[in-house]
């Protein structure tokens, strides 16, 4: 098994659960957005919001480049057929990933499982509008939520991507009220029985 790639909307847990994954595994983690800021030196939303017409431009084309340099990484690291049912790594990629094809190919051709973290539309909400970046601390919402009616735009976001997760996803799984440690152990047992 060369890698498992935890795909989901924001705040769904993949960070957390991809930890507590590779824990389990005694493998690598790699969160794409940090390997991002570590190639560009900037965030995600930094990249977002320099974009011209903030279109995301700028951060869709580092996304594309980080998922194609960790795939190629990652192949060429990859030794003979593995006897044991071992990941190399597991990868949180960011959340919208679904709405950048170059990005989403280079994982999806990479033959690493696509493991989808499904959520509701009010728990994701919730879990940014409470987070270090939502409303409630007085922070910003991330630039694609800076809209007139910030719920709404979400939910209709949230409801567009998870329709087109469901399509490219080899596992799905409910992460809904899970804690990370569940939501790995879960994607564990999946990945025996698959």
């Amino acid at each position: 098994m060369k890698g498992i790639i935890l795909t989901g909307p924001k705040h769904s847990g993949k960070t957390s659960a991809g930890k507590a994954l590779a824990s389990i595994y005694s493998c690598d983690f790699i969160d794409l957005d940090e390997l991002i800021l570590q190639r560009t030196g900037k965030t995600p939303r930094q990249l977002y919001t320099e974009s011209v017409n903030s279109d995301g431009s700028l951060f869709k084309q580092a996304e594309a480049e980080a998922a194609s340099y960790m795939m190629t990484t990652l192949a060429s690291n990859s030794a003979a057929p593995s006897l044991c049912q071992k990941p190399t790594c597991v990868i949180a990629a960011g959340g919208g990933i679904i709405d950048n094809p170059e990005a989403l190919t280079a994982l999806k051709n990479s033959g690493a499982i696509m493991v989808y973290l499904n959520i509701s539309a009010g728990k994701a909400w919730a879990r940014i509008a409470n987070s270090a970046d939502g409303e409630k601390t007085g922070s910003k919402l991330p630039p694609f939520l800076q809209t007139d009616n910030p719920q709404e735009t979400h939910r209709s976001l949230h409801e567009r991507r998870a329709a087109a997760y469901l399509q490219i996803a080899d596992i799905v799984i409910d992460a809904e009220d899970k804690t990370p440690e569940e939501i790995a152990r879960m994607i564990q047992a999946r990945l025996k029985t698959s």
